[in-house]
C-alpha cells in the first residue's frame, strides 16, 4: 500500500533520499544503514511506503533508487 505525503518528508527522510541518490546502493546496504524497528524512527518505511524510494532487482541483484517522487521530493528540500 502506497501512503501519499500530505507534507513535506521529514529531514531524516530527506537524508535518506540524498544517501541513496549519492552512489548505487543495495537494498542490503541501505537496510543496514537505515532500517529500524523504532515506530518513532520509520525513515526507510515512510520513504518507501510514500513512494519515494522503490527497490528494483536487476541481474541479481536488488538496488535501492529514488523514485520521480523521491527526485521531486529530493528537489523541493533543496530549495
Amino acid at each position: 500500500m502506497r501512503v501519499v505525503l500530505s507534507e513535506a518528508p521529514s529531514s531524516s527522510v530527506v537524508d535518506l533520499l540524498d544517501w541513496v541518490s549519492a552512489s548505487p546502493r543495495t537494498y542490503s546496504e541501505t537496510l543496514e544503514a537505515w532500517k529500524t524497528h523504532c515506530p518513532r524512527l520509520s525513515i526507510w518505511e515512510d520513504a518507501l511506503s510514500a513512494g519515494l524510494i522503490a527497490i528494483r532487482r536487476t541481474g541479481g541483484n536488488s538496488l535501492v533508487v529514488l523514485t520521480a517522487a523521491g527526485t521531486q521530493a529530493r528537489r523541493r528540500a533543496q530549495a
